[in-house]
């Protein structure tokens, strides 16, 4: 009994002892596993922070790669706004220079004048010292003869001049009575429409440019493009001035020709709104708008018969009539003048008793040459002649137009009627309107003396005449001829036209290759 026990308490101590023994080798066995994960957890934390850390230096790295891109392109437009300000201000300490060569030449001048003055007032003073006394030696001798003094001779002198010319005047009055007399009629019409020409006040403002605004500023570097191939391929295209200043948000467009510079805006502004400016697209967008124009003339001509009620009249006289609408004197819309004169011409001839459609109608077409002058040489009132001869109106008509500013005497009421209209409309001061007439006279005369030239192909005038840009056929004209082409015309500007200051000829060589990928 005793051995059993004994025997249950050694295996209860050697279970015990097992037991304790797989314990303590199941625990190592964890600890030991535990260690290894804990050790890959801490390897993978590693990898993760090494990725993250390249992901960080890489997008730091193209940060500053953006940042260095941006800083060189502003870099880039600050120097070249910094070259065209030395450009600009070079150019105007030139003109500054010249000026003061000028004056310093023309006190010059003045001077020895004045030298050659003041010699002439003395010898001056001397003749008459002389003068003096032979006109005194003179009047005595005549005083003898006469038996009558200096002063009873002048009145005698005045009393017979005074008698002649109460009788002169008498048989005026009487001839002008007995003309009233016969013709009491006709002279009062003359008598009103000489009244009415003298209502009229003056307007002598001129427009010659336009201003399309831009959406923001950012829209100036757009429009100028890369290397200003832009605005080169815009100005080749129109033929007029584009102007970007620093006028905020705005383009100036400046040229002689209503119509062209009207096309320039319309084709600016489908450009902006398109936002697509590129020199393909530019020549597809102005000649787009060029066939446009056309349509709007016409339709615009058709309008105006319609309203102002004339009945037919020629189609290319309406065209010209439409064109009209874009042309400006003085500040005054050419179009809306002519129909205003037509209204008035009306109301006066109703008054007067005389047809109104004929009177309205002359009225009508008086200015039409104006929509030709910029194409052809010669006066609006030539060219306007002979458009209404060449289209078929009748000679009242014409003998109206050329007349209208007394370049012929006006031999009929219509004819009367329209200045008497025109003059309440426009009263355009006669030494202005030369003034502009000369002046688109001579950027005419630019135009045709460098289109006279072979191988040009295109000529505008531009900047007010102080440029000609000129555009000539690659294939007949090499850069060497292109050069010695604006040496030739410079010449010949120089020897036939008289101008102001200087003018810049600009000769423009442009080949292109076309190629179609199938």
């Amino acid at each position: 009994m005793v051995g059993a026990i004994i025997a249950a308490v050694v295996a209860l101590l050697t279970g015990t002892g097992l037991g304790f023994l797989m314990r303590k080798f199941i625990s190592e066995q964890q600890i030991s596993s535990a260690k290894v994960y804990s050790q890959q957890i801490i390897e993978n934390a590693k990898k993760e922070a090494g990725s993250w850390k390249k992901e960080a230096e890489l997008e730091v790295k193209d940060k500053l790669l953006k940042s260095q891109s941006e800083f060189d392109v502003k870099t880039r437009e600050e120097r070249r706004e910094l070259s065209d300000l030395e450009k600009r201000l070079r150019q105007r300490e030139e003109n500054f220079d010249k000026k003061i060569e000028t004056v310093d030449k023309k006190e010059k001048e003045l001077s020895q004048k004045k030298t050659g003055l003041d010699d002439l007032e003395k010898k001056l003073k001397l003749n008459e010292e002389n003068l003096g006394k032979l006109v005194g030696e003179q009047r005595q001798k005549l005083e003898a003869i006469s038996g009558l003094s200096a002063e009873n001779a002048k009145n005698e002198l005045i009393n017979s001049m005074l008698n002649e010319a109460r009788h002169e005047s008498l048989l005026q009055i009487k001839r002008i009575e007995e003309e009233t007399k016969e013709n009491a009629d006709k002279k009062a019409r003359e008598i009103i429409v000489t009244a009415i020409q003298r209502v009229a006040a003056d307007h002598t403002s001129e427009v010659s440019v336009s201003v399309v605004p831009l959406p923001n500023e950012e829209m100036k570097g757009r429009i100028i493009g890369r290397e200003g191939r832009n605005i080169k391929a815009l100005e080749s295209a129109t033929g007029v001035d584009f102007i970007i200043d620093d006028t905020p948000e705005a383009v100036t467009i400046s040229a002689f020709d209503p119509v062209r510079r009207e096309t320039a805006r319309l084709s600016l502004e489908r450009l902006i709104q398109d936002g697509r400016i590129h020199p393909g697209r530019i020549e597809e967008i102005v000649n787009k708008t060029k066939l446009d124009m056309e349509q709007r003339i016409k339709e615009i001509g058709e309008r105006t018969c319609m309203d102002v009620g004339i009945g037919s009249l020629h189609p290319e006289l309406v065209k010209l009539l439409g064109k009209l609408h874009f042309r400006t004197s003085y500040g005054q819309n050419v179009l809306q003048h002519s129909i205003e004169m037509a209204y008035i011409t009306a109301i006066i001839a109703s008054e007067l008793h005389i047809d109104p459609t004929l009177a309205k109608r002359a009225a009508l077409l008086h200015d039409i040459g104006k929509a030709i002058d910029h194409e052809q040489e010669g006066s609006h009132v030539a060219l306007g002649v002979d458009a209404a001869r060449k289209y078929g109106e009748s000679e009242k008509i014409i003998h109206a137009i050329e007349a209208h500013h007394n370049d012929v005497e006006p031999k009929s009421i219509e004819a009367v009627l329209v200045q008497a209209a025109d003059g309440i409309s426009a009263a355009r001061p006669g030494a202005r309107r030369e003034t502009l007439e000369s002046y688109i006279k001579r950027l005419e005369n630019l135009e045709k003396i460098a289109s006279s030239f072979e191988g040009v192909q295109r000529v505008f005038a531009i900047q007010a005449g102080r440029e000609v840009r000129i555009m000539v056929e690659p294939d007949q004209m090499d850069d060497l001829k292109s050069y010695q082409l604006s040496k030739d015309i410079a010449k010949k500007v120089e020897a036939e036209l008289q101008y102001p200051g200087q003018i810049r000829i600009t000769v423009i060589r442009e080949v292109r290759a076309v190629e179609y990928a199938k």
